[in-house]
């Protein structure tokens, strides 16, 4: 079995684990999660501690119960204390505004950009070139991420765009006369 599949999971006590057959459901205080496993993979919980066993004979189904303990894991971390992904934007003019379940995005185009928030999701702009994404599902949130970051992506000669808050943009120097 691999090496992260041998790391058992402890489960906070807020957290609840419900399983009917393959499918897993995890409950906690920011919301309800819910995965399928794998027939060949097996999890047991016993005195809040989940761990992940499989057969151990078959290489690929090994490798699958890394993958599944790294969701289940992921997805217990998110319903205790969530997820969330901050986004700066760079440039003149660009500003985020959220409205409900709208983010409306002005980014240097002759039309404001209006993105829907999916469910599950919260969307917050504390100044106006400031985005904070949260919520419990670890890759909802990222892709939400990604998706907004595409509509502008950081340009390599300015920098201007939107970014992550941790993301170093390494900047090309332009042409020389």
């Amino acid at each position: 079995m691999s090496r992260i599949a041998k790391n058992p999971i402890v489960i906070p006590k807020k957290v609840e684990i419900f399983k009917n057959g393959t499918q897993l459901t995890i409950k906690g205080d920011k919301g309800t999660l819910i995965t399928y496993l794998h027939p060949l993979v097996t999890v047991d919980v016993k005195d809040n501690i989940l761990q992940v066993e499989t057969d151990k004979t078959n290489k690929t189904i090994n490798s699958l119960a890394g993958t599944t303990r790294a969701i289940i894991n992921n997805m217990v971390i998110g319903v205790s204390s969530g997820y969330e992904k901050k986004l700066n934007l760079i440039g003149v003019g660009y500003r985020a505004q959220g409205k409900g379940n709208l983010l409306s995005l002005s980014l240097g185009y002759s039309h404001p950009i209006d993105f829907a928030v999916p469910d599950g999701i919260t969307i917050d702009t504390p100044t106006q070139t400031e985005i904070i994404i949260k919520g419990c599902d670890k890759q909802i949130v990222g892709q939400v991420a990604a998706d907004i970051r595409a509509f502008r992506p950081p340009e390599p000669y300015k920098g201007k765009g939107i970014r992550y808050s941790n993301e170093e943009i390494i900047k090309k120097e332009a042409k020389k006369k």
